[in-house]
């Protein structure tokens, strides 16, 4: 049977922290001291693990233990299960993106979504991408005269009608008038940014959209269910998610994938561009999921579609990822398979953060629809620091 109380070298091995902090943790009121023998002073176990346990609630929040429930998505090392289905098998089985949204709201996999044509769009500026949308989902907003209807029932045909604009947004202001009269959402980004590939580039732009639909409680979509927790409106709740995929490390990875491929030029450079960015300690953007230790599974249809439809134009990504490889045994994230996919079909430099918006939008709104229904503030506690000099 455990002992009951430990001295204070023995508490601070059970919470792993230094003595200096135990005793801090004791002055701030977190942990109670018991007299022992002389000066010194014992620790309850169950006080020592019940802290501990508080400890580990805040790692969860960086790739750790859940912290709420969800039926929306389940992380598999075969990639992410969508309502229980497979979304590798619905890229695969071209599943459309609009079917795949509307399981991720309702929980059923319908024979057939059609979805209304996007609506007109409002004027918008000549920004990159990500910019583009993150001006457009609020206009869209402002003219809702229902934005704050809170039924799921009313939400449906505000979530369909915004993601058929995001997409619209995205072509050429030349081909946005053809791409208007595209039904699909695939069909509507190849039109509207020239893919080369005819049909299969549409195919392969779907399989990228149902791809990226969701990603369980990834940075973008739990800040799209803190402001539904919030009670935010749908629109505010999707500008929550459009502002957090916007990092670098989020949806911004990708910009630097290919500034990586820009350094590289020459695919026989790849190998010594790894090595001297190895050399002076800077990260290679693009490679080691951490929720996939045996490599991201959802690379590998984007990147099999763009060798499919690039044939060279793909050579540099091809040559990072051997190298990456070979020196260091890490495999491509979906970051890298969406970059190969854009150059493989020809879309505009800065094209893929905007491509992965548009399929991750299905999964912001079906969060926002979860959490709305569960009532819940989410509001974390932090764990006070003193950081002025001087201080523990």
């Amino acid at each position: 049977m455990p002992t009951e109380t430990l001295d204070a070298r023995q508490a601070a091995e059970v919470l792993g922290v230094k003595l200096s902090t135990l005793y801090a943790y004791v002055s701030r009121g977190l942990l109670r001291s018991l007299p022992g023998e002389g000066r010194a002073r014992r620790y309850r176990r169950r006080d020592l693990e019940r802290l501990r346990q508080r400890g580990s609630a805040a790692g969860a929040l960086a790739w750790g233990a859940p912290v709420l429930e969800s039926a929306i998505t389940q992380v598999t090392p075969d990639g992410p299960l969508y309502r229980g289905h497979a979304a590798l098998n619905l890229a695969r089985d071209e599943v459309s993106f609009e079917r795949v949204a509307e399981l991720l709201w309702s929980g059923s996999l319908p024979a057939v979504a059609r979805w209304e044509r996007a609506p007109d769009l409002p004027p918008l500026p000549l920004a990159p991408p990500l910019q583009r949308l993150a001006v457009l989902v609020p206009l869209l907003g402002a003219a809702d005269p229902g934005r704050y209807l809170r039924e799921t029932v009313q939400l449906l045909p505000r979530a369909r009608r915004v993601i058929r604009a995001a997409a619209l947004a995205l072509a050429t202001p030349e081909r946005r008038e053809r791409a208007s009269r595209r039904v699909d959402v695939a069909g509507t980004l190849a039109c509207g940014l020239g893919a080369r590939g005819g049909a299969g580039a549409r195919r392969a732009l779907n399989q990228l959209l149902v791809v990226w639909a969701d990603h369980e409680l990834n940075v973008s979509a739990f800040a799209a269910r803190v402001a539904a927790s919030a009670q935010a409106d749908l629109y505010s709740c999707l500008s929550a998610g459009l502002a957090a995929l916007a990092g670098p490390l989020h949806g911004g990875c990708s910009l630097q994938v290919e500034a990586l491929l820009d350094e590289i030029g020459d695919p026989e450079r790849a190998a010594e561009v790894v090595l001297a960015r190895q050399a002076r300690g800077e990260t290679i953007p693009g490679f080691a999921h951490p929720l996939y230790p045996q490599g991201d599974p959802r690379a590998r249809p984007l990147l099999e579609a763009a060798r499919a439809l690039g044939g060279r134009r793909i050579e540099g990504v091809e040559a990072l990822i051997a190298a990456m490889r070979e020196q260091r045994g890490l495999l491509p994230t979906v970051d890298v398979g969406t970059v190969a996919l854009a150059v493989a079909l020809g879309l505009p430099r800065g094209i893929a953060p905007g491509l992965i918006a548009v399929g991750r939008a299905a999964g912001w709104i079906a969060h926002t629809l979860e959490q709305s229904a569960e009532g819940s503030l989410i509001r974390p506690r932090a764990r006070y620091r003193d950081a002025r000099p001087g201080m523990l």
